[in-house]
């Protein structure tokens, strides 16, 4: 009852190099290159279906493409994270913080380039910290840079800093002749003799 029923379409099946059982000389060792590498030799295709390319420069490049950015063994292989418009300003931030607050200093970092590794996290404060010293759940906010605009003290400081600049870049004009102070009296008093 088995017929041979005719098949529609391709079929393949792929061709398993037998496995040997023995030992392998010196001399078939030095003939075939090590099967771990990913280039092959034309005629090492298996069904025509494994075709790297035939430069080695353009394999070593796709290689490289695979291979995951990481720090490495020493910081424990963390990845190189994706940057979102977010994250790109929290890092901005971060590298100008020693603008943020006028009663704190900070080490110049070490470019202005943004770091390639790096990792965001929430800080949970303990039960010992003191609750003046906590955010509460409505200062909280998703991004740095939100928490900055909500903090009212830092507000003032900017807008203050922000208006002494002015000032100085102001354009001259009457107001530097004009006689400022305590002692306006006396200036023209003496001005008038």
């Amino acid at each position: 009852m088995s017929e041979n029923k005719p098949t529609i379409g391709l079929s393949w099946a792929p061709k398993v190099p037998l496995i040997s059982s023995g030992t392998k000389t010196s001399s078939e060792k030095l003939q075939c290159p090590p099967q771990d590498t990913v280039w092959k030799q034309e005629n090492k295709l298996v069904d025509g279906l494994f075709l790297p390319p035939t430069d080695p420069r353009k394999l070593n490049k796709l290689l490289k493409k695979q291979v995951k950015d990481t720090t490495g063994k020493s910081w424990f292989e963390m990845p190189a994270p994706t940057i979102t418009p977010e994250i790109k300003k929290d890092l901005q931030i971060l590298k100008m913080r020693s603008v943020i607050d006028p009663k704190r200093h900070y080490k110049k970092g070490d470019s202005n380039t943004l770091p390639k590794y790096f990792q965001v996290g929430t800080v949970i404060e303990s039960a010992s910290d003191f609750f003046s010293g906590r955010l509460t759940k409505k200062e909280r906010k998703p991004t740095l840079a939100d928490e900055l605009l909500s903090d009212r003290s830092l507000g003032d400081y900017r807008k203050r800093k922000v208006r002494d600049i002015e000032e100085q870049h102001q354009s001259v004009g009457v107001a530097k002749w004009k006689i400022k102070g305590k002692q306006t009296w006396k200036r023209a008093k003496q001005r008038r003799q």
